[in-house]
């Protein structure tokens, strides 16, 4: 169990593409339209058009949170992007965000998946903590889309592109995570990874005929894992931060699964009232899940000064990030 204080969050800022895919959409190519809501909780999702990036939805998404804060390129000096979908291998992507919105600032990528965000959320605010830095943007953001198989029923309909932004600054000793844990078991990499395209496997036509350079996914550990990880860190952070689940505000978790969701908050006893849900809109956005129901809840003024958010992001590697946050 970690603190870390004195950080604010200025402004946030979300996109995702104006495509949008529904599962009638998706009925049209033999997916069950059924299924998908009864398994998942989605509705729909976003798919970016060929001509963007990851780096052009986070750009759009920090714009956002730049313009509710009235800042301007030179007020930042650090940017942390969080993506498992970068634009290329080499370079980060977080340089290709850093130069089109004309920013001054050392900038580089975090890559934990769909727990990225949460991890590039406390470095940045270890960044500002210790006076490295005035105000860093961190930008979560995945075109997962990209590398989804649009044959495998179980993992396509799943997944959405989108992206999130978050601007830190100095705040007071009562605002920043009260307690936070990061968590990573790399004995459950099999659980979900894609395989082609790092220094093990590299590209070929046989491995892409393989479909090597797409998503695999075992669903049902990863369910059950995901579930007891939430409930149990939880727990640890509120305990350490002395707090109770009655002094919880807000609850923003990742949104790879209603199911998911609903069993942790069952087990938990947490009011459904508390947990913000967007993924009935937006699907697995990946690094941009929590940004972006952060975002959601903080322009439909859900968040005031002082209040506490449970934040808790998991996902591959295996990797995770639970903390309790006071605004």
């Amino acid at each position: 169990m970690r603190r870390l204080t004195g950080v604010q969050i200025v402004a946030t800022g979300g996109y995702v593409p104006e495509n949008v895919v529904r599962n009638e959409d998706l009925a049209a190519q033999g997916y069950d339209s059924e299924w998908i809501i009864q398994r998942t909780g989605i509705r729909e999702r976003r798919h970016a058009p060929p001509e963007l990036a990851s780096s052009d939805l986070a750009v759009r998404a920090a714009k956002r949170a730049m313009e509710s804060a009235g800042v301007k390129a030179e007020d930042i000096d650090l940017v942390i992007l969080a993506t498992f979908t970068p634009d290329w291998s080499v370079p980060a992507s977080a340089c290709q965000i850093q130069t089109k919105l004309g920013i001054n600032a050392p900038a580089f990528d975090i890559q934990a998946a769909c727990a990225g965000f949460f991890y590039a959320l406390v470095t940045g605010m270890q960044f500002v903590a210790t006076g490295c830095s005035r105000m860093a943007l961190v930008v979560g953001a995945d075109c997962n889309s990209r590398i989804v198989n649009p044959q495998d029923a179980k993992i396509y309909p799943l997944f959405g592109d989108g992206a999130g932004a978050a601007l830190l600054a100095a705040g007071t000793a009562e605002q920043g995570f009260l307690s936070y844990t990061l968590g990573a078991d790399g004995s459950g990499a099999d659980l979900l990874y894609c395989k082609m395209g790092g220094s093990r496997c590299r590209p070929s036509v046989a491995n892409v005929q393989a479909g090597e350079h797409y998503l695999q996914m075992d669903g049902r550990p990863v369910f059950k894992w995901a579930v007891r990880l939430v409930s149990h860190t939880t727990r640890e952070v509120l305990a350490a931060a002395k707090l109770t689940m009655d002094d919880l505000d807000l609850v923003i978790l990742h949104q790879a699964n209603r199911r998911i969701i609903d069993a942790a908050v069952e087990a938990m006893g947490l009011p459904a009232e508390k947990v913000v849900i967007n993924l009935d809109r937006y699907g697995n956005t990946s690094a941009a899940s929590i940004p972006l129901v952060l975002d959601d809840a903080n322009r439909a003024g859900r968040i005031e000064r002082g209040d506490h958010l449970l934040i808790s992001g998991y996902g591959a590697g295996l990797a995770w990030g639970t903390g309790v946050f006071r605004w």
